[in-house]
């Protein structure tokens, strides 16, 4: 069984809409964590857009789990993880514009500039996750960096609107967590899994983590924190 890592992003969101202090995304990790979450996930964003710096500081020192920073190649966040040495960190592409994390990593296309990050953070201890897409080139890639952990991205597989489609992306997913395992790689997958798609890819045993956000955050409106972490937790059985 996976263990599942709970994105607070959203939890940011909501207080970045007015500009206030809650709801307090740190109070929300804690919960979770209390709820059975295995790791924390944050993403600091170069428009800073929801968590902020202040965040990853107090996540670092409270909380009991494990802190996993996704971020970009941006050399301002690279010196803020190094600062604080988060568990690990998910290096992830980024655009302004958009609303949530697109696709995977281009390993290939910016081979030199995600080896040279990873060497800096694998230097302060944080071990190194890189964010692709189920494709094998990618893996390549990524295993000729050096990387030994991969989060693969479900975005496909989660907005599939019909069977056929689902069954084409689960089985890529499938076939990239296997091809991954032959070369030692530590597999998480995640994005855009909800209480209705996740059974499926919880299901492939060999992936370590699923890192889930947006859905238990939207649950926790009608069901509260708790309950919508052990609700998820327990699809994975």
């Amino acid at each position: 069984m996976p263990s599942l890592g709970v994105n607070i992003d959203h939890v940011a969101t909501l207080r970045q809409v007015r500009r206030a202090t809650e709801p307090e995304p740190v109070l929300a990790a804690l919960m979770c964590e209390a709820s059975g979450a295995d790791s924390i996930v944050a993403h600091l964003r170069e428009d800073r857009r929801h968590i902020k710096e202040r965040d990853l500081v107090l996540l670092r020192k409270l909380i009991k789990t494990r802190l996993n920073l996704e971020m970009s190649v941006s050399s301002d966040i690279v010196d803020f993880a190094c600062m604080i040495c988060p568990d690990q960190v998910t290096i992830v592409p980024e655009k302004r514009q958009e609303l949530t994390t697109e696709g995977g990593l281009d390993v290939e296309s910016n081979f030199k500039k995600i080896k040279s990050v990873l060497q800096r953070l694998a230097k302060q201890g944080i071990a190194v996750s890189l964010f692709i897409d189920p494709d094998k080139k990618q893996i390549d890639a990524s295993d000729d960096l050096g990387a030994r952990i991969i989060e693969i991205h479900t975005g496909r597989y989660a907005d599939a609107k019909t069977k056929k489609e689902s069954d084409k992306y689960f089985k890529q997913i499938d076939d990239c967590v296997h091809y991954a395992l032959k070369k030692r790689m530590v597999v998480n997958a995640g994005h855009g899994l909800n209480y209705y798609n996740v059974k499926r890819i919880a299901q492939i045993k060999s992936i370590e983590e699923l890192n889930i956000g947006y859905s238990i955050i939207c649950r926790a409106i009608f069901v509260g924190l708790d309950r919508a972490v052990r609700e998820m937790k327990a699809l994975f059985k």
